[in-house]
């Protein structure tokens, strides 16, 4: 048998072909699979990065203590309270307040001892859900603070009409009692309250005029909890841009006012760690989105609560206020003219904390 001759030549160009071919292992089969791979990856990292870790319940077993006096409600939470004033039994007038954004019960400094005692005041001062030490509620909403209120009144035995009182987002909580349990009501007050930039009713050229006057990274926080809810978590936690400014405790969203009485007040606020205690999802975040989520009602379809005038409805407000606009607060009471608007020229947000207007503010609800 004959045997074929291979030039060194033509074994030297087999060999480079074997090694091109070796040199890209991949198929554009494999390659698809990797890029899959891939994209499945991104996408779970994606969902874990939007998904909140559970909230650190209180008097649970890894979760803070429970300090506080507190009531079950009717669905299992519980809401933490603190009292101050006059006996419950004694009192004349009894006040429910409500706490504002990354605020808790202790926030109410704003009436002095010998006001609350010539008066006969007794109020009661709540955590909302989330915060401080008050169960945490995934399944909150706009309207279920108003009801949660009047179990916290049924419970204490505060009577079959008591007075709300709430400021800046706590002030929201006093429109859904207007609108949910307006019959409960003594009376009503309205600090500061934040408002919903996409309320039905608000004129869209004000509205939009409002919105733009928050700082840039505000107006992103506000967007994606209105419009992208799930996606809040992650927006508030994610260090690429900067997020809610309130929550980072940004100068820039005060007035000067507003910072001369936040520097006299810093070194008395020793509950600050409390606030947050149970996880900011439930607390700042849940905040956000139903403040600035989709309302069961708007505020301006609201009628008038006390027809016969046996109660009255206020509305204090900042004119250099940057959390939450004049020009909005005064369209509001324009449209509603049963509520009684007050207007402190000079003064920001913090308005209860000014020297004497806590005083009045309190006067004006119970004894006008």
């Amino acid at each position: 048998m004959a045997t074929k001759k291979i030039s060194a030549a033509s074994a030297r160009a087999h060999t480079r072909k074997a090694k091109q071919k070796s040199s890209f292992p991949f198929t554009s089969g494999a390659f698809a699979k990797i890029l899959l791979v891939v994209l499945i990856g991104l996408l779970a990292w994606g969902y874990q990065a939007t998904r909140p870790p559970p909230p650190k319940t209180c008097g649970s077993p890894d979760g803070p203590p429970v300090t506080a006096p507190r009531i079950k409600l009717s669905d299992g939470r519980h809401l933490a309270y603190k009292e101050i004033g006059v006996p419950r039994d004694n009192a004349n007038y009894k006040i429910v307040y409500i706490h504002g954004y990354d605020g808790c019960r202790h926030a109410i400094n704003i009436l002095s001892q010998d006001v609350i005692e010539s008066l006969g005041v007794y109020i009661v001062s709540f955590d909302r859900p989330g915060y401080g030490e008050s169960d945490p509620n995934p399944k909150r909403t706009v309207k279920s603070l108003a009801f949660d209120i009047q179990e916290l009144a049924d419970q204490l035995g505060l009577g079959s009409k008591f007075y709300v009182m709430g400021f800046s987002m706590g002030g929201q909580a006093v429109w859904t009692c207007l609108r949910y349990i307006p019959h409960r009501l003594a009376g009503a007050a309205l600090i500061a309250p934040v408002v919903n930039y996409w309320w039905p009713r608000l004129p869209v050229n004000m509205s939009q005029e409002a919105f733009n006057l928050r700082l840039p990274q505000d107006k992103w926080t506000l967007r994606v909890a209105h419009y992208l809810p799930w996606l809040t978590y992650w927006w508030n936690t994610q260090k690429l841009f900067p997020s809610c400014s309130a929550a980072g405790r940004n100068p820039a969203i005060f007035s000067s006012k507003d910072l001369e009485l936040v520097s006299k007040q810093s070194s008395s606020q020793d509950y600050r760690a409390q606030v947050r205690q149970q996880g900011e999802y439930e607390s700042l975040h849940r905040d956000l989105m139903i403040g600035f989520g989709t309302w069961e009602f708007d505020p301006m379809d609201l009628e008038n609560p006390f027809p016969n005038n046996e109660g009255s409805v206020h509305l204090w407000q900042g004119d250099e206020d940057r959390l939450s606009p004049v020009t909005l607060q005064r369209y509001i009471a324009e449209q509603l003219p049963w509520i009684q608007y007050h207007e402190i020229p000079g003064a920001g947000h913090l308005v209860p904390m000014i020297d004497g207007i806590g005083e009045k503010i309190f006067k004006t609800l119970l004894t006008a």
